[in-house]
Parts: C-alpha cells; sequence; structure tokens
C-alpha cells in the first residue's frame, strides 16, 4: 500500500546553512518539497511569521505543521523516516 507523501514547504534564504542542510536532507530521503525563498518572496515572509510568529529561518511544513530550524527527529517522526 503506497502511501501519498505528506506535503513538504521549506521556507528559507540562499544563505541559510541550517535551510541549505535541511534541503540536501530531503534529497538523500527523495523526499520532494518547494523551496520557498523568503528574502526574495515578502508576501510568502509575512505568511512563514503569521503562522509561526518566526523570522528567522528555516520554517519547514509538512502537511501545514510548522517546524522552526531543522529539527530532524521533529521531521523524521512527522514523515515516519526511521
Amino acid at each position: 500500500m503506497n502511501q501519498a507523501q505528506p506535503k513538504v514547504v521549506v521556507f528559507s534564504t540562499p544563505t541559510c546553512t541550517f535551510c541549505n542542510q535541511a534541503k540536501r536532507y530531503f534529497r538523500e530521503k527523495s523526499i520532494r518539497f518547494t523551496d520557498v525563498d523568503v528574502s526574495r518572496d515578502e508576501k510568502a515572509a509575512v505568511d512563514m511569521r503569521r503562522r509561526t510568529g518566526q523570522a528567522g529561518v528555516p520554517v519547514i511544513l509538512i502537511n501545514n505543521r510548522p517546524i522552526v530550524g531543522f529539527d530532524k527527529p521533529k521531521i523524521n517522526q512527522l514523515l515516519n523516516i526511521r
């Protein structure tokens, strides 16, 4: 039984080390994600702050559940990665 992958969105900036680590991790695990560059997309930055109260990146949404920072245990839990 093949489950649909949860929707993953990464709010990031090009110069953010943890953002790049998170995106590399998703690629290694073959997790599809949408990368939103909040340094270029002011509306997305406002949306991210509204959802999480955070201005810092990365903010990762997994099925609209926010994770602030590159919190690998929480990411693994929400994506069922062992």
